[in-house]
């Protein structure tokens, strides 16, 4: 089981941002710009951390930068992908939400390479692609230009075999963690088995920003630094009620945001 530190750090609430009807998932780039999915209108939304609209694509479809259902968002410097669920499909834009190109392999002649639902899709300081395929419960790599490369975690991945994964994210130093049920499984970039952790936890949502590791449930949010050398987990308090489940928390330049189904609201850290 992870442990978690007695002491509790407490963020003070300073402002909400966003307007969603169901969001998925969000992420903010090393440039501090925030991007959501909302699983109600089939959209993605770009802001910055005052709350301004920059931009916003999608709408329920199967066309180039429609979607039907995105699950999660992933974004580095240049790219930002979407995992669109029910189309089974990773579309790519650049980071002003221009479409780049989508990856879809569930009709392809080589079994090894497929995925349906996707969950999540991140990438590599190399730029390899993985992505959490929930159909056949596994992972899949994929190189800069979409060429397969192998697949791990699947039925023959012994003690890391996966059984029923949730979402991915990936470190700085491109260990994938996977949340499968009330654990969270590491591989690495190579598709081997590293570690699992058993939280003892419903698990909602995992954040890695910079080195800063966040997991949640519907009402907590446990933060550890990757820095550290051990997964030793503090709780994350605010100083208001949360009236509504968290559906994903992550911290960016010492500042708490948590996506709630409408809205992303933000602390700041309360000194001791």
């Amino acid at each position: 089981l992870i442990s978690l530190q007695v002491s509790a750090q407490t963020f003070s609430y300073q402002l909400s941002i966003g307007k969603f009807k169901n969001a998925s998932s969000f992420t903010i780039n090393s440039a501090g710009i925030i991007y959501v999915t909302d699983a109600a209108t089939d959209e993605v939304y770009k802001l910055d951390t005052l709350g301004n609209d920059l931009k916003d694509v999608g709408g329920y479809g199967w066309d180039e930068g429609n979607f039907d259902q995105p699950v999660d968002v992933f974004a580095n410097p240049l790219s930002v992908y979407v995992s669109d669920k029910n189309n089974h499909r990773i579309q790519r834009f650049d980071k002003d939400l221009n479409f780049i190109s989508l990856l879809y392999t569930r009709e392809s002649d080589n079994s090894a390479e497929r995925f349906g639902y996707p969950l999540s899709a991140v990438t590599s300081n190399q730029g390899d692609l993985f992505i959490l395929d929930s159909e056949n419960k596994r992972i899949l790599k994929f190189d800069l230009f979409g060429h397969f490369i192998l697949n791990f975690g699947g039925f023959d991945g012994g003690s890391y075999a996966l059984r029923n994964p949730k979402q991915m994210v990936v470190s700085p130093a491109n260990v994938l963690y996977v949340i499968d049920g009330r654990s969270i499984i590491l591989f690495d970039q190579y598709g081997n088995g590293i570690n699992e952790l058993e939280t003892g936890i419903d698990l909602k949502s995992i954040s890695i920003n910079f080195n800063n590791l966040l997991i949640n449930t519907d009402n907590q949010i446990l933060l550890t630094n990757l820095k550290s050398g051990s997964l030793k987990f503090s709780e994350l308090k605010t100083d208001d009620e949360l009236n509504s489940p968290i559906v994903s928390s992550l911290i960016f330049n010492g500042k708490l945001y948590i996506l709630m189904d409408n809205q992303i609201r933000i602390y700041s850290l309360v000194k001791s």
